[in-house]
């Protein structure tokens, strides 16, 4: 393990414990001799971070505010992996936001995690929803966060035009299109909508609330017990 990262860790593992650690049991963590641990600890305590104890009697960190969060080599490959998807998949807000956050990151990384970063065997293509499917993302998202009705003009896979007003729970990218799942008044149950046959959006001030049975996470949880109950049914012959 390279010195930055274990230090990354050990500042994870001594922050907000209630009891310290020895230096030997941080050794045996980490497989690394004691001294390589005192000088870690040197090391940190250097830099500024409130490390606490001494040699013999163990280490932690106490609740104090520490620089920004450090993240092991994997960590960071997650994190950039990530915002490199929200910036290819979502609103342009989302987005923006996405890329300013890949460049702190990439701006603040040591030579090995930046070489490694460039060279990360996972690539996110540049897929792009047109200007009116962002727009619709971007005003879908805002009347979710504020649980605000929307009023749909929707045209179905059989060129069925149809208005709505929902009740919008959340956007779902199925690997290729995004979803709007969303509670429909006309039908008083779940519906989903394909943002690329959405004809028109309002969003209007009509507020909903959500409730045990009326929710994404329940919605979710009716279509995993759906497809397990057609699993069992329909059994794959080998």
């Amino acid at each position: 393990m390279h010195k930055s990262e274990r230090l990354f860790q050990l500042v994870n593992l001594l922050k907000g414990r209630r009891l310290a650690v020895t230096a030997k049991q941080l050794a045996e963590r980490f497989e690394v001799s004691e001294r390589t641990i005192y000088r870690d600890i040197e090391t940190l305590q250097s830099s500024g971070i409130p490390v606490q104890g001494e040699a013999g009697i163990g280490y932690l960190i106490s609740d104090h505010p520490l620089p920004p969060m450090m993240f092991s080599l994997d960590e960071l490959t997650a994190l950039l992996l990530g915002s490199k998807m929200v910036s290819a998949w979502t609103d342009p807000t989302l987005s923006n936001h996405a890329k300013s956050a890949i460049e702190k990151i990439e701006a603040v990384l040591p030579a090995q995690l930046k070489h490694h970063s460039e060279h990360s065997p996972y690539l996110v293509s540049s897929f792009k929803h047109d200007a009116q499917q962002q727009t619709f993302s971007e005003t879908l998202r805002t009347a979710i966060e504020s649980y605000q009705c929307v009023k749909l003009q929707y045209q179905d896979v059989n060129d069925n035009h149809s208005e709505r007003t929902l009740e919008p729970l959340g956007l779902v990218y199925w690997g290729g299109k995004w979803t709007l799942i969303a509670f429909c008044q006309l039908r008083q149950d779940y519906r989903e909508f394909r943002l690329d046959r959405m004809q028109s959006l309002t969003i209007l001030s009509i507020p909903f609330s959500t409730n045990n049975t009326k929710n994404l996470t329940h919605y979710l949880a009716l279509i995993r017990a759906k497809y397990a109950n057609e699993s069992d049914e329909n059994p794959v012959s080998c």
